[in-house]
């Protein structure tokens, strides 16, 4: 075998040139967008193609963040690369033209370009140009030819044929034979414009003088440079076998199914040859420069000239196979004839659809527009005709469609906005199916996530929450759980919990409770006091991570629970200096004889403050009893003549918790024959030392009692020094009355009279009368006169005085009483915060008591 002409160097400068000069100038637009370009076989990594970018007007520094890049198909491999820095498309790996494109003619390479954001679809295709890299080849490098001497002039003897893996100029272009006396060269070309020689007898050959002759063939092709192969042809001179074989024709046509089994007949060969014996046997062969793939696929059988099928057809490989058989005789000096059987192969839908699914981005945002594109899918059938068209189509109920971009390519794009809270993930099913008979499809599926957007605000279990704390509680602890929930997902559903900003009776909402941000779980930061503060609300905020972040708000209403943490305090009565407190009760009292209160108040609230009262301890239980609900000390019965003068009792009042708190008070009960005008204990209001310095009532009863003392002292000062002034004049003669206090003997009151009208006279307007009222009894101990002068006839306040003579005798009309008037004198008493009202059955009582507490305070 020869070599090809030319140093190494001398064909790298070639091959350089000749890829300068078809890509050199800017590769043409064809129409629907795609691009051609050229390269040559063999470049090394890294030599140029073309400059993408600029051909495709695209901007070089977003190609990478575009994701621009070739889509190929699965398993293929990958010749060109894009470099995305510059757009330049460049060789990845060498290109072998003839490992690329077996069937030889153009080859293409087919190129599908994708670039995102937003997606773009190009096509282009590359054509790899031959180099003249192979030489030619002869099956054999040395050929015996048999040739009868009786070989006519002109008798052509066909040679093996040179094989070149190259195409168009760089294949076997032509043959030359070696100078010699007997033979010459002819070239002939089949009908696939590939090149054959001949061997054409110009002397009759004479086996006597010479037995064999030696020439050489070569073989070359039309590359640059030249390249060539040789073959030693030895020709051996043989006697006369007078008849060759014929064939019935010269050549055959045959069409046979692609999806024909082995063994199948394709062509039946006929050759006849009119010698007798050996010299008519035939057998029959290939031709000595059939390739090896089609011995691989037919076989020919050497008796009966049959070609059978050996192996499998693909019609997606090649659709037209070219035999070459040929046929001799048995006898000596045989020569052998040749056929051409062209094999015809009928297409078969066997090639289902391939489905090649290109994601363009992993997640799609649930807010995303409709129209926008998904997904790049490519169908190719290898079938042909209608075997190989193709159509596509989406599942149902999905919000997707395909559109068709370029042929046999698809985008995969929503119709109708996506909502993840009611779809997260949709497997859209993509079919694709042909026309063929019948039809082959293939199904494949598409998993497209949706990406949480943050368009649902938080939403509380509860549209509001009603929480019960018992008072006292113990700081820090917990007392109820707010909870929200949010449809989306991951950042978007992380909730934090917070406490609007706020006041509580002047305090800020922060120093009354916490809320956990994470759990929602919330904390009383102090102990609550029901009698301080019985409810409050809040406002809870949850609010998302998501951006924007969305929130939601809730109320909380707080109530505080009574504890029953505060014992009954009693007010009435009250012993005084420590000791017991005492009450006078007349022997004559009869059953049911009020004897007096006993008043107590209660803190709490509800149950916890209702109060019951019983007598605990005494000298005589059949002889008092104390109502449970009013605390009224009355008698049960009459005094007896054996019935102690001083009877002690213990009075217990209990509230109504529990457990139940108690307070008691012990009573000394004096009984005497005649009432004296002073009043008991029962009017006392001052409290136990511990029960002004633990509660709220101590103070208000402090400070009423100290502003009614100070009032009282005041309106005594300034009456008596009214009095004087009025007595100074008198004496003085300079006209002034002095105002003078009589006893009335035909105006007396009864004792019960006085006892029971707690109403004091009060001049009518205009009299500068002195107003006197006469006091029960009429023993000097026990009697008094209420006097009161004319500038006291408003005051609040009432005294008593001991009833003196006139200054003279003489009776100043204008200072008498009018018969028949009752004097009234006006009365006002500081009263208890209401909120410490006793039960209304009480307060009657209650009143009672503290006009007599405000009477004798007056004296």
């Amino acid at each position: 075998m020869g070599a090809g002409a030319g140093s190494g160097q001398g064909q790298l400068f070639l091959r350089s040139l000749l890829f300068l000069l078809l890509a050199g100038s800017p590769a043409p637009r064809p129409a629907g967008g795609q691009l051609h370009y050229s390269v040559l076989e063999e470049l090394e990594h890294g030599a140029f193609v073309a400059n993408l970018g600029e051909d495709l007007g695209l901007d070089v520094s977003t190609l990478s963040a575009r994701r621009f890049r070739i889509v190929s198909q699965a398993g293929a491999r990958q010749h060109l690369e894009v470099n995305l820095e510059n757009g330049i498309l460049f060789v990845n790996e060498r290109i072998d033209r003839e490992e690329v494109c077996e069937a030889g003619g153009t080859c293409l390479l087919h190129l599908q370009l994708l670039i995102e954001s937003p997606l773009e679809l190009y096509r282009a295709e590359v054509e790899v140009l031959d180099i003249n890299d192979h030489a030619p080849t002869f099956p054999w490098q040395e050929y015996v030819l048999e040739v009868a001497e009786s070989a006519v002039l002109g008798a052509r003897f066909p040679l093996e044929s040179a094989q070149d893996p190259d195409v168009g100029s760089n294949s076997v272009h032509t043959y030359r034979l070696s100078p010699n006396g007997f033979f010459s060269l002819e070239v002939q070309t089949r009908s696939d414009s590939s090149k054959f020689a001949e061997l054409v007898l110009e002397r009759t050959l004479d086996r006597e003088q010479q037995r064999t002759h030696r020439v050489l063939l070569t073989a070359l092709d039309g590359g640059v440079p030249e390249r060539s192969g040789t073959a030693h042809i030895l020709i051996t001179v043989l006697d006369a076998n007078d008849n060759v074989p014929a064939f019935d024709q010269p050549s055959y046509s045959v069409s046979l199914p692609e999806d024909a089994p082995a063994g199948t007949l394709v062509v039946q060969l006929n050759a006849t040859d009119p010698d007798e014996g050996p010299n008519g046997e035939i057998e029959y062969s290939f031709s000595g420069h059939a390739p090896s793939q089609l011995r691989e696929l037919f076989h020919v059988d050497p008796r009966s000239g049959q070609v059978l099928l050996k192996g499998p057809l693909d019609y997606e490989r090649a659709s037209l196979h070219e035999l070459y058989v040929q046929a001799k005789d048995r006898g000596p000096s045989a020569v052998a004839v040749h056929c051409r059987v062209l094999v015809h192969l009928l297409d078969v839908n066997d090639n289902a659809p391939e489905v090649t699914l290109t994601s363009v981005s992993t997640l799609v945002l649930e807010d995303a527009p409709p129209g926008t594109v998904i997904a790049v899918i490519s169908i190719l059938d290898r079938d042909s005709g209608d075997n190989g068209r193709v159509s596509c189509e989406v599942g149902p109920d999905v919000p997707f469609e395909l559109r068709s971009s370029f042929s046999n390519y698809y985008t995969l794009v929503t119709t109708q906005a996506l909502d993840r809270e009611v779809v997260p993930e949709y497997n859209v099913s993509i079919t694709a199916r042909d026309m063929g008979s019948p039809a082959l499809l293939t199904r494949s599926t598409l998993t497209v996530p949706v990406s949480d957007v943050n368009d649902n605000a938080p939403r509380f279990l509860q549209p509001s929450y009603s929480v019960y704390v018992m008072e006292n509680n113990a700081p820090g602890a917990s007392i109820c759980s707010v909870s929200a929930l949010d449809p989306d997902c991951q950042q978007n559903a992380y909730l934090s919990y917070s406490i609007a900003d706020g006041h509580i009776h002047g305090m800020p909402v922060g120093t009354y409770v916490s809320i956990n941000s994470d759990s929602g779980h919330m904390y009383a930061l102090r102990s609550l006091d029901y009698e301080q503060i019985r409810s409050f609300q809040i406002q809870v905020q949850a609010q998302d991570a998501g951006f924007p972040p969305l929130s939601a708000n809730v109320t909380v209403h707080i109530f505080v629970l009574d504890q029953n943490d505060n014992a009954p305090v009693i007010v009435s009565p009250m012993p005084r200096n420590g000791s017991v407190a005492t009450e006078l009760v007349p022997r004559s009292a009869g059953p049911g004889y009020l004897v007096g209160t006993v008043l107590a108040v209660d803190a709490d609230a509800g149950l916890n403050s209702r109060l019951s009262y019983q007598l605990l301890q005494a000298t005589d239980f059949t002889l008092f009893s104390v109502a449970p609900d009013t605390g009224e000390l009355r008698t049960l019965r009459s005094f007896l003549e054996q019935d102690a003068t001083r009877q002690r009792l213990v009075v217990q009042v209990r509230d109504g918790g529990q457990p139940a708190l108690s307070a008691s008070v012990s009573l000394l009960l004096s009984v005497v024959e005649t009432m004296p005008q002073t009043l008991s204990d029962f009017s006392e209001f001052s409290l136990p030392p511990e029960a002004s310095s633990s509660s709220p009532l101590t103070l208000y009863l402090l400070v009423s009692l100290g502003s009614i003392s100070f009032t009282f002292l005041l309106a005594i000062l300034i009456l008596t020094a009214i009095r004087c002034r009025r007595e100074r004049c008198s004496r003085q003669g300079d006209g002034c009355s002095r105002p003078r206090c009589h006893c009335c003997p035909g105006s007396r009151p009864s004792s019960d009279v006085l006892k029971t009208s707690n109403l004091v006279a009060q001049p009518p307007a205009g009299t500068t009368a002195a107003t006197c009222l006469d006091g029960p009894g009429g023993g000097p101990p026990g009697y008094y006169k209420v006097c009161l002068g004319p500038e006291s006839a408003q005051s609040d306040f009432m005294f008593l005085k001991p009833c003196s003579p006139p200054w003279n005798n003489e009776k100043d009309p204008r200072k008498q009483s009018q018969p028949g008037q009752r004097l009234q004198v006006s009365k006002q008493i500081n009263q208890p915060n209401t909120d410490w009202l006793p039960p209304s059955t009480q307060r009657p009582a209650l009143k009672r008591y503290q006009v007599r507490h405000c009477g004798n305070r007056g004296r």
